[in-house]
């Protein structure tokens, strides 16, 4: 690899004035720069990230702040983390992921050292405070989610309220009167927005379509199977047969487990959909109707609109939603009367 030591040589000039030459900083003749530049094309050398933002140039990295957690369902976050690298590199981009649980030290550290071109963020909270870091630095800034307060914000997801809408109607369409929404950890619901969004839709369209709803959290901070099988008995005790699953795929084995214990069988007994699901539901024993979240839509979104602030500062700040698409399987069961 050559060095600037080598530039300098070559150049005939001082190791301080490559450096000035390449940043800027101070001025350098024209007959000097002209050297300079020479030799640098000729050795191929590359100047360091802080040469290349002394002198106003890109450095070619997006930062992603994904706070990483005792909660964290790592298969799921690893999956939005992949997508977004391989979005990042197939426009140039590497990415300098920033995992402390503490996300806000991470980002406003990057902000202020100008070390990213952008920053990407995930995991977002409802009342995330890397939100108020996004609208007071200069780095441009993309949510792959969006906080309650999402002002000012670009933001990028799956529209989960609509979701939550679409997976209800499945089932009220098909007869349904009752239906139990098998979701998320209760830690999720506090540190994660996505969930109390789907939630949300589920909840306003059960209300709208007189579709008695009961809604379960799976587990504390991860999947507790007891309390998976004690609703899930539950509700086919109460004569309940449509299940909405917003959880990992532990949750959806669980529950197809009991439905068999009971000789029932889902897509004739009993209905099942597996709502923004970003694991491959084809894994599972049993098809079933999904609603999935692809985690290439968001993060391929997201690096299109970091880069196009890049190129226009000015760009209007909005929230992107993604609609959802309903992937049936067989696993809707009429309701017996």
């Amino acid at each position: 690899m050559t060095t600037i030591h080598q530039v300098a040589a070559a150049a005939g000039v001082s190791i301080s004035t490559v450096s000035y030459a390449l940043s800027g900083k101070r001025p350098v003749s024209e007959k000097t720069r002209l050297r300079i530049e020479a030799a640098v094309q000729t050795l191929g050398y590359e100047p360091d990230a802080g040469a290349r933002m002394l002198a106003g140039r890109r450095t070619n990295i997006f930062a992603l702040t994904e706070p990483l957690r005792a909660d964290t369902h790592a298969p799921t976050h690893m999956a939005f983390v992949l997508a977004t690298a391989v979005a990042a590199r197939r426009s140039g981009y590497d990415i300098l992921l920033l995992t402390d649980e503490q996300a806000s030290e991470g980002m406003n550290r990057v902000a202020a050292s100008n070390l990213v071109d952008a920053i990407l963020v995930l995991d977002v909270a409802p009342d995330d405070a890397r939100a108020d870091i996004a609208r007071s630095v200069r780095t441009p800034t993309v949510f792959i989610g969006i906080p309650d307060d999402a002002n000012g914000l670009t933001c990028v997801d799956l529209d989960f309220e609509s979701a939550g809408r679409l997976a209800v109607d499945r089932l009220a369409d098909a007869g349904h009167d009752g239906v139990t929404l098998l979701g998320q950890t209760e830690v999720a619901y506090r540190k994660s927005n996505f969930p109390r969004r789907l939630l949300h839709g589920v909840q306003d369209r059960s209300s709208e379509r007189g579709v008695a709803l009961e809604w379960v959290t799976t587990g504390v901070t991860t999947t507790e199977p007891a309390a998976v099988r004690a609703a899930a008995e539950r509700a086919l005790a109460r004569g309940v047969r449509a299940f909405i699953v917003h959880a990992v795929g532990d949750v959806h084995d669980v529950l197809l487990d009991t439905v068999a214990a009971h000789g029932l069988t889902v897509g004739a007994d009993v209905s099942v959909i597996s709502a923004a699901a970003s694991f491959d539901t084809a894994t599972l024993p049993v098809p079933i109707d999904t609603i999935p979240l692809v985690p290439q839509q968001s993060c391929d979104l997201a690096v299109e609109l970091a880069l196009q602030q890049l190129e226009n500062a000015g760009a209007s700040a909005r929230i992107h939603l993604i609609p959802p698409e309903y992937h049936a399987a067989g696993s809707i069961a009429p309701a017996r009367e």
